[in-house]
């Protein structure tokens, strides 16, 4: 019997139900979608890695501290190859050339040709496995020394077909002609791929008679490991081999590092979706309890328990959440293909005919789907069950509860203050870690206690703010203000979901400006340098180096190379470090931040550390620290200045001179410089040296040259372009929470029936009630934005004022970003009024009057 009441109660208010199903849906989709999405990517890319992976591969010896510091490509000798194929179970040794350091370009342009998303570009000789990751689809392999085979994902994008040219960038420049176009035989990951033949790639790409790695595939008879022991044991030293197991654990923590964190940002943000979601559906159900309150009397009055008529709301939450989450999971799939569709534009190959749709799609989207419906449900329910059949019969709606607003002003007020009393420990905190913690736990106080405290807000802000509607717009004004004071429990839950979304791109807004005008600010102090050289991960060769000095208007250049190193500090302790070495007229072109010391002293072969450093290992100014490059090559130094943290240019470097350095390390044997700075000359334009410099690297399509101005445009693009993410993440958010104040607004009007007949007899117009209804709504809009501002600014100055010994020292408060946030929340509450208004005004006076 209650199974038969809910599924008629439920299907008999569809309509009703409707716009939280939606909300439902929305959040699942999301949550099943990236599933979906992460478990078709890993799908892909395991078994791209176990099809192309060798059963082992053989390559150099890992430098002493994890990578050659000269930069330089480490190899194997070419008899390797003969030795690992003479093993007892090796059917095939292939020798190996791959490098990342070439780059790629148009020889009529010579513009960059490559991926610009991040993803390498490699190039090597094409050597024929077993286990080929691509295969020739047009023209043939490279037969000469000036022949290429490119990928077809990048033939695409450079318009080359056979017979095109394609330069290849190392030391030197080498045009080639395409004569094959190779297609990836599972998925591309976003690289692009050269091929040259074996010993023009071994020329051109390493300068000598040597391979890379030499990739080993066995006949069964031994296992992988065997092999691995085999060949270590028959090469000696200067080797490393990776079996098939540890080469696909290897190539997955690259792709998977970006694939977790999709994952884990999109479940974060569809979090929030389902958090506002809860709200739509606690106020949906509460105005239905409501509106059904003598229909629950009835059923109370026929015998119906407490429990019965709790059950029979929570049914139908729990029928509203299964349904919801069948269309969530369906709606996923297709979220699914959109993003495989969007990584497939930034070059990134998924298939979508190969979803991968496992349980955990399932459980995860009806776990998340039913509980948190039933959850929300749960308060409407118990509210229902406590209704008296008398007095239900005796009344339509149940007034507030006194005492209930006295416990809940007791709880939002305990709950704020406590929220607000951690933002301020945040605030003050000594270090960034500390203000952390107290930060991540005021944010979440202060949410709950401005939701608990909505309803309560309700009436005194509403009434602030609708002050000027009766003056404005009369009756129909007059008419919205008080509707949104009426029930402030239902206008403080609506407004709360548009308060969370609001609050945290006030709060992202803030932090990001900030970012931006601390960078701005830094290098305005610190920067005396007028150009800014870099070349990607390959560094700065010695050749773009000297085109930058030779270039009319550059008074000098100062180069910046990083060398790993071991640091032990006079108390014994030994940390791995790195140096960055600096020309001599470094301090010159960049004010150190100096707390003790002089910077001087670099010139001199002192050493420039930072605070953190120093207060870590007890360092004081003219303290020695033995420094250990590797390979026998060890000098000490003294700390000649000690830079103050807190500016991000300088924090985590360690400066020495490149002649001090040179003491102990060989020109030779350093690696090129990872920056080079340009100093324009007294009287040289700045602006037409800056042309120069772009026409004189026109021939380095791996280089780029920005002056100071461009250089912080750089850094406002790139926090930009995590503030945008931020913005389409929370779209979801506030999309739901719109669906809210629709929600509310229609049930609003059906449980207002009568009344708005009752106004539409006595002379107020279609015009003024759908005027009115707007009002109504576009007040409960601006109220959650209000909030939700207030809340936003609170958390981005306190994260603001955390990390300002982290080098955010600035605070920003974006104005433009809140006028245009609290105007958008106008014209979302318009926008949201519309459907409910056009129904409002389209009811049939006598029939809305006679309605019980």
């Amino acid at each position: 019997m209650l199974l038969k009441t809910s599924l008629r109660s439920f299907f008999a208010h569809k309509g009703r139900m409707l716009l939280s199903l939606i909300a439902v849906v929305l959040s699942v989709a999301f949550v099943s979608g990236t599933l979906v999405f992460s478990n078709t990517a890993t799908s892909t890319f395991d078994k791209l890695f176990a099809s192309t992976a060798s059963d082992l591969s053989v390559r150099p010896a890992e430098p002493e501290f994890g990578f050659d510091p000269r930069g330089k490509t480490l190899t194997v000798p070419t008899d390797s190859v003969d030795k690992v194929a003479a093993l007892p179970g090796v059917t095939t040794a292939v020798g190996q050339v791959q490098v990342q350091s070439a780059t790629l370009a148009d020889p009529a342009t010579n513009k960059r040709v490559g991926p610009t998303t991040g993803a390498p570009t490699i190039v090597g000789n094409w050597a024929d496995t077993p286990r080929n990751a691509v295969e020739i689809t047009s023209g043939h392999v490279p037969q000469g020394p000036d022949q290429v085979v490119v990928d077809a994902d990048t033939a695409k994008k450079a318009k080359l077909g056979l017979g095109g040219r394609l330069r290849v960038i190392t030391g030197d420049k080498r045009d080639f002609t395409v004569v094959g176009i190779a297609t990836f035989k599972t998925t591309n990951p976003g690289a692009a791929l050269a091929f040259l033949d074996t010993a023009t790639a071994q020329n051109v790409l390493l300068g000598q008679a040597a391979y890379t790695s030499v990739e080993v595939f066995g006949d069964g008879s031994r296992s992988d490991e065997q092999l691995k022991s085999a060949a270590l044991a028959g090469l000696g030293t200067g080797f490393q081999a990776k079996t098939a197991a540890e080469q696909k654990e290897e190539s997955s923590e690259s792709v998977g590092s970006f694939l977790d964190f999709m994952k884990y940002a999109m479940l974060g943000f569809a979090g929030i979706s389902l958090l506002v979601g809860g709200f739509l559906i606690i106020n949906t159900f509460s105005m239905l309890v409501a509106q059904r309150t003598r229909e629950i009397g009835l059923l109370r009055a026929v015998g119906g328990s407490r429990r019965q008529v709790n059950r029979s709301v929570l049914v139908e939450a729990l029928i509203l959440g299964t349904v919801g989450s069948t269309f969530g999971i369906g709606a996923g799939l297709g979220l699914a293909v959109g993003l495989i569709q969007l990584m497939n534009a930034v070059g990134m190959h998924l298939s979508a005919g190969d979803l991968k749709i496992g349980a955990d799609v399932f459980v995860a989207g009806y776990a998340v789907g039913v509980v948190i419906t039933v959850l929300a449900a749960w308060i409407p329910a118990r509210r229902a069950g406590r209704i008296a059949p008398i007095a239900a019969l005796r009344d339509h709606g149940t007034p507030a509860e006194a005492r209930s607003n006295v416990v809940r002003a007791v709880i939002g007020l305990v709950l704020t203050a406590g929220g607000g009393g951690l933002l301020v420990l945040a605030a003050g905190a000594e270090t960034a870690a500390t203000g952390g913690r107290y930060i991540g736990l005021g944010v979440l106080f202060t949410l709950v206690g401005f939701v608990v405290l909505g309803p309560l807000l309700a009436t005194t802000v509403v009434r602030v703010l609708g002050a000027l509607l009766p003056a404005l717009f009369g009756p129909s004004g007059k008419l919205a203000q008080r509707n949104a004071m009426r029930n402030p429990r239902r206008t403080g839950a609506t407004a709360a979901a548009l308060m969370i979304g609001l609050a945290l791109v006030i709060g992202a807004s803030v932090f990001t400006s900030s970012v931006i005008k601390s960078t701005n600010q830094q290098i305005d102090r610190s920067v005396g340098a007028d150009y800014i050289v870099s070349a990607g991960q390959n560094g700065v060769s010695a050749e773009i180096a000297e085109a930058v000095r030779k270039t009319p208007g550059v008074d000098h250049v100062t180069e910046q190379r990083y060398l790993p190193a071991h640091f032990t500090s006079p108390d014994g302790r030994t940390s791995e470090e790195g140096v960055s070495a600096v020309s001599a007229r470094f301090t010159e072109d960049f004010r150190l931040p100096v707390k003790a010391g002089s910077a001087d002293s670099l010139k001199q072969g002192a050493l420039a550390v930072g605070e953190d450093f120093a207060e870590d290992h007890g360092l004081k100014v003219g303290d020695t620290v033995r420094i250990d490059y590797g390979q026998g090559r060890v000098q000490s130094l003294p700390v000649g200045v000690v830079m103050t943290k807190g500016n991000s240019l300088f924090d985590g470097n360690t400066f020495a001179a490149i002649d001090t350095v040179t003491k102990a390390v060989p020109a030779a044997d350093q690696p090129v410089a990872a920056v080079v700075f340009g100093k324009a000359a007294a009287g040289a334009d700045v602006s037409r040296t800056l042309t120069a410099l772009e026409d004189a690297l026109k021939e380095y399509p791996q280089a780029s040259v920005r002056d100071q101005a461009g250089y912080k445009d750089l850094v406002q693009e790139q926090v930009n372009t995590l503030l945008y993410m931020i913005y389409g993440l929370l779209f979801l958010a506030i999309v739901v929470a719109v669906l809210g104040v629709v929600n509310t607004l229609a049930l609003s009007v059906v449980e207002r029936t009568r009344e708005v007949g009752l106004l539409r007899a006595i002379g107020l117009s279609r015009r003024q009630l759908r005027r009115m209804i707007r009002l109504e709504s576009m007040v409960i809009a601006l109220f959650g934005a209000v909030l939700g501002t207030a809340l936003g600014l609170a958390w981005g100055i306190t994260g603001q004022r955390v990390l300002r010994t982290q080098g955010l020292e600035a605070l920003a408060v974006p104005v433009t970003t809140i006028v245009f946030t609290l105007a958008a929340s106008v014209v979302i509450g318009l926008l949201a009024a519309l459907v409910p208004a056009f129904r409002a005004g389209r009811m049939n006076v006598l029939a809305a009057i006679a309605t019980d």
